[in-house]
């Protein structure tokens, strides 16, 4: 159970037939594993991604690395000791150039972030996903019983509640008619409902945090350029900045807005943000109009199982998911989406408009993301990476997110982390390959007690074995192996996998 008193509750889907591939676009051979997050704390996530899983917005998969065509391996760049190549010091030079004396580039390019899209589609299997029916969530915390502290537990015996900490954020409330008391009893219906004191306590607390979220917000993704002493090279600060006059033609504002819950600001540019997503779509990757929809916007860059959540060692603007967005002449131009978590910040998703691909936004947003890393870092210390999303060797035009360098791959059966150089030349071998070189090492999470698996049944916590022996002649045993072992034994322990 995370920090803040709340558990992450997913639906696992499985993943045995094969789909399109958008690298390749082998019909039927892009294979993964998939499942439903209905919430998930942002430290989950972390593990999560840390064994090879991505999400699209809610659905969160993971390429069944041996057999999918394209075999997608995470990659992570140090963000504090990153440098910009020659080609992201152009990139720099070109956007500066632009905003300072309105020079647009007549090349049309773009190596950053072209592969957002694919990764979204065909992990989602051509967005064949649906939302499961029914949501757990719907289920007030407060009933939920944990009788997960062993597997041998008594399903028979009564449990006390697992209340959330008075620090959690506060659940979804639940409709309820309103039904007035007949004369003489119940409450006063002339007078405002009752509430409790907790509550009022966590609202009023969670007003102040998104107060100060707002506050940073605004002010938090402008690098400040720390000065380079003579013999150090230039830091990527100073080539953000470097040659921008204080009174530039064009003026570009980066602002970071909360998608989930969404702030006001995210809620007062919704419709500017999507017609720019819109024209992407259509101009960069030929969808017909009637495909980039306000739904599908929603359902893969707004909507996130991540739970919003402040923690007195992390950044200013707290965890979870955000829109950073990019303000040129008062219009928005490009939309990074991110994900805040305790380690990284991992990119989901770039969009911009097409009259400005020749400036290599997808590029230029990278860097920016990388140096707004490095001030989350000075914030929170462990917060120290940039996560790309999937390198993915065997399609050419992917390499490119292997010149963010120093940066590692994850290798897919020890689940540890391997320098990209070390890993290219057996990558030039196979498309698939096991990247530590350690013979001797394994999966150190790897799935040793299927039966401490927690699992959420009729609003209760329990371990599998309870459930097994409470769901005489269950027959999901194999299935339930399966998910554990991809999310290994620390997260199957932690995470909820709900039980119809």
């Amino acid at each position: 159970m995370a920090a803040g008193g709340s558990y992450s509750i997913v639906e696992y889907f499985g993943g045995d037939g094969g789909h399109r591939c958008g690298y390749c676009k082998h019909e039927n051979g892009n294979f993964s594993h998939g499942m439903w997050s209905h919430t998930m704390t942002v430290q989950d996530y972390q593990d999560l991604i840390d064994r090879g899983w991505r999400r699209s917005g809610k659905y969160v998969y993971k390429p069944t690395m041996n057999k999918t065509c394209c075999p997608q391996y995470t990659i992570r760049c140090h963000a504090l000791n990153f440098h910009p190549s020659k080609t992201h010091k152009k990139t720099l030079k070109k956007v500066n150039r632009f905003l300072s004396r309105g020079e647009m580039p007549v090349e049309r390019h773009d190596e950053g972030h072209e592969d957002s899209l694919g990764e979204i589609m065909d992990s989602a299997h051509e967005e064949g996903v649906q939302p499961p029916r029914q949501d757990p969530l719907k289920i007030d915390r407060s009933e939920v019983q944990d009788i997960s502290t062993s597997p041998d537990t008594d399903t028979t015996n009564s449990a006390a509640p697992a209340m959330p900490r008075e620090d959690a954020a506060p659940a979804p409330e639940e409709k309820t008619p309103n039904v007035t008391p007949k004369p003489g009893k119940g409450a006063d219906p002339s007078r405002p409902l009752g509430r409790k004191a907790k509550d009022i306590r966590k609202e009023r607390r969670l007003q102040k945090e998104q107060q100060k979220q707002q506050e940073a917000e605004s002010s938090s993704v402008n690098p400040v350029p720390s000065k380079s002493s003579s013999n150090q090279p230039k830091s990527l600060e100073e080539f953000i900045t470097e040659s921008l006059p204080n009174d530039p033609l064009h003026r570009l504002e980066v602002r970071l807005v909360r998608s989930k819950p969404p702030s006001p600001q995210f809620k007062a540019s919704f419709d500017a943000s999507y017609q720019v997503y819109k024209l992407y779509q259509m101009a960069i990757h030929k969808d017909p109009p009637d495909k980039p929809t306000e739904s599908q916007f929603k359902r893969f860059l707004c909507d996130s199982p991540l739970e919003a959540e402040m923690a007195p060692d992390g950044p200013e603007v707290g965890y979870g998911s955000f829109h950073q967005q990019y303000w040129l002449d008062g219009r928005i131009v490009a939309v990074g989406v991110l994900d805040i978590l305790p380690s990284c910040v991992s990119s989901v998703y770039l969009y911009y408009h097409p009259d400005f691909s020749s400036l290599s936004l997808g590029t230029y947003s990278a860097l920016r993301e990388i140096a707004f890393t490095r001030q989350l870092q000075q914030q929170s210390p462990k917060l120290a990476y940039y996560y790309l999303g999937f390198y993915v060797h065997s399609c050419p035009k992917m390499r490119y997110k292997g010149q963010y360098q120093p940066s590692d791959l994850l290798c897919p059966e020890t689940y540890t982390w391997v320098s990209i150089e070390r890993c290219i030349p057996r990558l030039e071998i196979s498309a698939y390959s096991r990247l530590s070189e350690n013979a001797h090492e394994g999966d150190a999470c790897a799935l040793k007690e299927l039966g401490r698996v927690l699992v959420l049944h009729r609003r209760t916590v329990m371990p599998y074995a309870a459930y097994a022996r409470k769901r005489k002649g269950s027959n999901d045993e194999k299935e339930v192996e399966q998910y554990a072992s991809l999310l290994g034994q620390t997260c199957a322990e932690r995470i909820l996998l709900y039980r119809a």
